[in-house]
């Protein structure tokens, strides 16, 4: 086996899953961590919102369907929260550690999302997210699927079991997650450097190879 300290490639690299509700990206971050981790290295595999203590508080609140009554401008400004809590408490100092973070959603979701789902206007906070949204990821996966094939998914494992309840977002409408998606494809095209699309109309095991096939590309490690 070749050790972490052998594959500076991927070594320290801060790496994100982003798309739409229903994509599968859930499904690729747990492999994918474990995999790097076969390859020698240490990975510390997070998750927004939720992903420290005061996250899982912010967590529950934001996906409650209780909580119609949340406003665009609340809702941005709790996700803010969580992440900045996120990156002090969780992600700097891994990535200080040198580990690899291998995280589900990042700031990426936020500009989708409420940027463009929302309609939001974010430029008064700019001087604030350059200040405090740091670091940004080395290498955002995109996974892309249409609406029609999310909702689908996303009923057939409720009614399979598989996951939980619906969520405050799942409630929105179709033409909400279209928005979101062409965020995301307008994201990628501004940041053909960082975000890798990924085609994931596929079975999980063809996205699986696709995600490993393109790290491994990126960061010139076999």
């Amino acid at each position: 086996m070749t050790s972490g300290a052998d594959r500076p490639g991927l070594k320290g690299r801060f790496i994100t899953f982003e798309g739409i509700d229903g994509c599968g990206k859930t499904a690729q971050v747990g492999p994918l961590a474990q995999r790097m981790r076969s390859a020698g290295l240490t990975v510390l595999e997070t998750r927004e919102p939720g992903g420290t203590h005061i996250g899982v508080g912010l967590r529950a609140l934001l996906l409650d369907p209780a909580n119609r009554v949340l406003t665009p401008q609340a809702e941005v400004l709790l996700y803010l929260a969580d992440r900045i809590q996120h990156l002090q408490e969780v992600i700097r100092p891994a990535l200080a550690r040198g580990e690899a973070v291998v995280c589900d959603r990042f700031h990426d979701a936020t500009l989708a999302y409420q940027q463009h789902g929302r309609g939001l206007d974010l430029s008064a906070l700019e001087p604030f997210l350059e200040r405090e949204v740091t670091p940004r990821p080395d290498l955002t996966f995109w996974l892309d699927v249409d609406v029609a094939t999310a909702r689908k998914r996303l009923s057939e494992r409720r009614a399979a079991g598989g996951t939980a309840a619906e969520s405050r977002i799942d409630e929105d409408a179709p033409d909400f997650h279209q928005r979101v998606r062409e965020g995301y494809q307008a994201l990628a095209r501004l940041h053909p450097e960082r975000i890798a699309r990924i085609d994931a109309q596929p079975g999980v095991e063809a996205v699986r190879n696709a995600v490993w096939t393109e790290l491994t590309r990126r960061f010139n490690v076999g």
